[in-house]
């Protein structure tokens, strides 16, 4: 996944730029970059990674060099980004969010044209954000290269583009991940999570529909190109990549994960337990959506230790990623040994975790364990 966010202001923006930003580390990953432009000096960017070291930390000592009245910034679970462009169409600077499934296809569509290249990472793939920017230089226009990118690219991308004049939003035509528009006096922002502007002073000001694009300035948004009427929402927003704090479609997150575990309580008739406990972090509301329509209480029989462990899927390795996931989970005894649980987690993607978490019970003295998935099976994953 990933995220970003982007203001634009009549005042300096560096600093909400910054903790929009910070608000979206639940979302990866590996990478994160501010992008700020200023009118006399023009843009400055910084990128870095994140893989060990929190944005926000990482970040904090550049603060001092930005300044400006927009800007754009982002958590990047691949490759580094914003880019700053400079094409026919001007400087600009991209950020993005998505999966392009067709890419060497479009690589290789590019080449065609002779005397065109990409940048190539130390892989040897090609930066996505570079490639959407490529789509997008080959129109007359921001709009109307949004547009041709968006009908190209397979798969789903959404992008904010920071121009000297405004910042760009476009959705992704089918809608599947958000972006949502902040207001406050003299100043609009757009984010992935719709949380990340309310302690900045915003206010919700509207959402993005699938494919919608609009052109943002600190005296209102313009849309530029109307919203479809398809929409293919990720559902996992809601089971798991999305934070509590977040709603999508007027649908919130925690009260969706609580009416999740309600239904399976409602589905389970007849199944004991001394207690039930949810997978720290995301399977935690579900299982406090179970105990309230039950009646067995809700228990942590593990407590989840973050303050120095990484997050358990950013790991290269998945041996690490698995070691990770177990070492954080610390056991609670006089709520394991002897204990009848039922555990919830937010879904079973590979099953490995949940698997180890089980053992894990177990090994501690759980007398039984019953496991429920609150997110239906996953049958064609994106």
């Amino acid at each position: 996944m990933g995220g970003f966010f982007g203001a634009v202001s009549h005042q300096d923006v560096t600093l909400d730029i910054f903790f929009g930003v910070d608000y979206h580390s639940h979302l990866g990953t590996r990478r994160g970059g501010m992008i700020i432009h200023d009118a006399k000096d023009g843009f400055q960017r910084q990128i870095h990674s994140i893989e060990n070291t929190p944005f926000r930390t990482k970040f904090e000592k550049d603060l001092s060099d930005f300044h400006g009245c927009s800007g754009i910034g982002c958590i990047s679970d691949t490759d580094p980004q914003p880019l700053l462009v400079r094409s026919h169409l001007g400087l600009y600077a991209i950020t993005t969010v998505g999966i392009i499934n067709n890419a060497e296809e479009l690589i290789q569509r590019y080449f065609s044209d002779h005397g065109h290249q990409f940048m190539a990472m130390s892989s040897g793939k090609v930066n996505s954000t570079e490639l959407v920017a490529a789509l997008i230089n080959q129109q007359a226009t921001l709009k109307d290269g949004l547009l041709y990118a968006q009908e190209k690219i397979k798969g789903s991308m959404s992008i904010l583009i920071l121009t000297p004049e405004g910042i760009y939003a476009s959705r992704d035509r089918y809608g599947r991940t958000p972006i949502t528009i902040g207001q406050k006096d003299g100043a609009f922002c757009a984010s992935f999570e719709n949380f990340a502007y309310l302690n900045l002073g915003y206010h919700h000001y509207s959402e993005l529909g699938p494919g919608e694009i609009d052109f943002i300035t600190p005296e209102g948004v313009e849309c530029l190109s109307a919203p479809r009427k398809e929409m293919k929402m990720c559902a996992f927003l809601w089971a798991y990549y999305g934070y509590p704090t977040a709603s999508y479609e007027g649908i919130s997150v925690e009260k969706m994960r609580y009416d999740c575990g309600k239904l399976l309580a409602r589905r389970d008739k007849g199944v004991t337990a001394d207690s039930v406990a949810g997978v720290p972090d995301s399977g935690i509301a579900h299982a406090v959506g179970y105990a309230n329509e039950s009646g067995i209480p809700f228990s942590r029989p593990f407590i989840k230790y973050t303050p120095t462990w990484p997050r358990s899927f950013m790991p290269s390795s998945q041996k690490q990623r698995n070691l990770i996931a177990k070492m954080k989970l610390i056991p609670v005894d006089v709520l394991i040994r002897d204990k009848k649980l039922l555990l919830i987690d937010d879904s079973i993607v590979r099953g490995t975790q949940l698997g180890e978490t089980t053992e894990f019970l177990y090994e501690s003295g759980a007398k039984e364990v019953h496991v429920r998935p609150a997110c239906p099976p996953i049958t064609f994953g994106c």
